[in-house]
């Protein structure tokens, strides 16, 4: 048995804040609109979810990963976008990647990273 995708829903304060930063400043599409929550496609199978809630704030100790080979790119894009960047870009020789912090507009963090080992998802 296995699943056919996974979607982690984040609580914002402002909707459209939060749809302006995921879309434009990130670039992911928009996989659907549900009126008071908006899906985006972060890859094959991968979902974020983000949902306007009353006293919506990040949970402590949670981040949102997101995999790419250009971390130095999308810190240069994440900054001129105007985001202060929380940490990095740095090597962890602990975990074996190369990753940037930041923070979206209702202060969940994100990061981006690189696995050292390209065949990090192969399970050994």
């Amino acid at each position: 048995m296995s699943f056919d995708a996974q979607i982690t829903f984040l609580p914002v304060a402002d909707l459209a804040a939060s749809r302006l930063f995921y879309e434009e400043v990130l670039g992911l599409d928009v996989a659907t609109d549900q009126g008071s929550c908006v899906i985006f496609s972060t890859g094959s199978g991968s979902y974020l979810g983000v949902c306007e809630r009353d006293g919506a704030s990040p949970a402590a100790g949670v981040i949102i990963t997101l995999v790419s080979d250009d971390v130095d790119g999308w810190a240069s894009r994440l900054g001129r976008a105007g985001l202060p960047i929380v940490g990095g870009p740095e090597h962890s020789d602990t975990y074996g990647i190369y990753h940037v912090f930041f923070r979206d507009p209702d202060g969940h963090l994100l990061e981006i990273q690189r696995f050292d080992d390209p065949d990090w998802a192969s399970g050994s």
